[in-house]
């Protein structure tokens, strides 16, 4: 660990390629609780429409077994959310297994931390992302479960790669947080219970799910409709 001159702490560590402890099935649908599925699912419709917004050539998915060495291929982890770019080929895609072509280490991968999970995603988390090349690590822990090896339980932290190839705690507190791979801000919103993202610290500009831009777009039209009926009804008058 390093302190910064702000006060914050960085850690950075070598994580090992495998464990027997990573070994993972395929099958990784687990279930949770349901304000950890409102959690998910809401950051995955955001990256799910950032995609279709962006005409990018990249998936967006949760719950997928992500494998990164083809010496132990059961190791793996099962990120909540994850944002992957380019896109694999398959279009039914169970396993990411990161030395089969096409597939690479997702840009981004998210747990959302509950109870049951707190030891693995605190203490385990960091170290197999680290190992499978995964480019940003969120861990978000609404009701602090968790502690691990970086200390008290935080509601955000980022993990990066960096250049110099060693996967470091960037962010680690309350949030807002920036997230270098989307260029946006992480926020922390509903009373604390979710996370989202935004173009700016505040969070005033949040970037919409699907359903949330379609409502947008519906009561902008409302709107004009209004104006114009408005605009005839005066004209009529005169």
């Amino acid at each position: 660990m390093t302190r910064r001159a702000d006060g914050g702490v960085d850690v950075v560590f070598k994580a090992p390629r495998w464990s027997e402890r990573w070994v993972l099935s395929d099958d990784v649908t687990t279930p949770e609780t349901d304000e950890h599925l409102l959690t998910t699912r809401l950051l995955l419709d955001i990256l799910l429409a950032f995609v279709a917004r962006t005409r990018r050539d990249a998936k967006a998915g949760s719950n997928i077994a992500l494998r990164w060495d083809p010496e132990h291929p059961r190791v793996g982890v099962d990120p909540d959310v994850y944002l992957v770019e380019p896109a694999p080929p398959d279009a039914k895609l169970r396993s990411l297994r990161t030395w089969s072509a096409g597939h690479h280490a997702p840009r981004v991968a998210v747990e959302v931390v509950s109870r049951r999970t707190a030891r693995k995603d605190y203490t385990e988390g960091p170290a197999k992302y680290a190992a499978s090349g995964t480019r940003e690590l969120w861990i978000f822990d609404p009701e602090r479960h968790g502690r691990g090896v970086t200390g008290a339980p935080y509601i955000l932290q980022v993990w990066r790669h960096t250049r110099a190839g060693v996967f470091r705690q960037h962010y680690a507190g309350d949030g807002p947080a920036f997230s270098e791979e989307l260029g946006a801000w992480l926020v922390v919103t509903d009373a604390g219970t979710r996370l989202r993202i935004a173009d700016d610290e505040a969070g005033e500009r949040l970037w919409p799910t699907e359903k949330e831009a379609a409502d947008l777009r519906a009561e902008a039209e409302r709107a004009r409709a209004d104006a114009l009926a408005a605009e005839l009804a005066a004209l009529k008058a005169r």
